[in-house]
């Protein structure tokens, strides 16, 4: 499954489970509370057919020690429904002319506290399965949800990497003729003869780019040593860019990566510090807390916050490379930020998982 599938099940999974463990619990609260005042209702009646045979004057042997009476002068004011829950015992005054004085009862609560504490165990245990009943049916759901979309992915994964496939011939072949084109001398000044020259190239960056994107080893990753793959970028781009000075600092720096596409994030990150840096300008590559920092002393960006946009393109660029780099980066939980103002360089900041 893959970063983008795990984190739909994820979030589908939770909001069925959340909504429905919120359900269970709000349940079981009410649950409990309406069988405590059931409990309290049972323990005030108990309180006055205790005094019923106090009155009557029936034995109390039948009570025994939990229950006991006290005689109080009669109240100027007395509520019919008073009833009293101590801390060990309950009590409730009568309004009962009795010698003289009105009677209070009272009950121990040990009985209660014991029943109450006996049916929460119950209903909280009752709960905890219903949950984990829940949660393996929300687990079954997601895994259910997800199936169609697995199957929209690969078909279209399927689709993508059979087109690549076949453009690689194509594109291929095209590079070859044109180094073949390049070597004749009548052409080599000719204006036409470059910007195919360039347009190939993106071309031929992009199907790299892509065919990258769609491997499914993409996503497989280990420890790695990111210093051979800067080492070996920069090796190519010292050729294409001889009037840039490549500054690398450090010689390990190890992450949990996949090689072929960290090679890839860098390859579309310096190239492009590359393209739109300054005559005799620099590029810096360096680690500090468990970040690859690429500082530039290129041009600039003017929205650094778009950069990663399907959108954001210039004249010399499809768009696409930078939005590969977010795809992938993010299939390797890799994160991204950019330090940039128009016209003073800019700072890409790679923090590894």
């Amino acid at each position: 499954m893959h970063h983008h599938e795990k984190l739909a099940f994820l979030k589908f999974f939770l909001v069925y489970f959340i909504s429905t463990a919120f359900l269970i619990l709000i349940a079981g609260y009410f649950y409990i509370e309406q069988t405590k005042n059931h409990y309290l209702k049972i323990e005030e009646f108990s309180l006055i057919e205790y005094a019923r045979h106090i009155k009557m004057g029936n034995s109390l042997n039948e009570y025994g020690k939990n229950y006991h009476y006290s005689l109080r002068d009669v109240p100027k004011h007395i509520d019919i429904r008073n009833f009293t829950i101590g801390q060990e015992e309950f009590s409730k005054l009568l309004p009962m002319n009795w010698h003289g004085k009105y009677l209070q009862v009272f009950k121990s609560k040990e009985s209660f506290d014991k029943k109450l504490f006996d049916f929460k165990k119950k209903v909280l245990i009752t709960q905890f399965l219903l949950l984990l009943i829940f949660a393996y049916i929300s687990y079954r759901l997601a895994k259910s949800a997800l199936k169609p979309l697995q199957k929209s992915i690969i078909t279209l994964d399927k689709f993508a990497k059979d087109l690549i496939h076949d453009l690689n011939t194509p594109v291929t072949s095209i590079q070859l003729n044109m180094k073949l084109i390049e070597k004749i001398p009548q052409l080599q000044d000719n204006k036409a003869l470059k910007r195919i020259i360039k347009s190939v190239n993106n071309i031929s960056e992009l199907h790299e780019n892509l065919t990258i994107l769609l491997q499914e080893e993409t996503f497989q990753m280990q420890m790695q040593n990111i210093y051979p793959i800067i080492h070996e970028i920069v090796e190519v781009q010292k050729v294409l860019y001889p009037h840039i000075d490549f500054q690398i600092q450090g010689t390990s720096f190890k992450a949990k990566i996949n090689k072929h596409a960290m090679k890839q994030i860098l390859q579309n990150i310096i190239s492009n510090a590359c393209k739109y840096n300054t005559q005799n300008g620099y590029i810096k590559i360096y680690h500090k807390n468990h970040a690859l920092y690429i500082e530039d002393s290129g041009k600039g960006i003017k929205e650094p916050q778009k950069i990663f946009e399907r959108s954001y393109s210039n004249e010399n660029s499809s768009g696409l490379g930078l939005d590969i780099v977010k795809r992938l980066a993010f299939a390797m939980n890799i994160k991204i930020e950019v330090q940039a103002k128009e016209t003073q360089g800019s700072i890409f900041i790679i923090k590894m998982p």
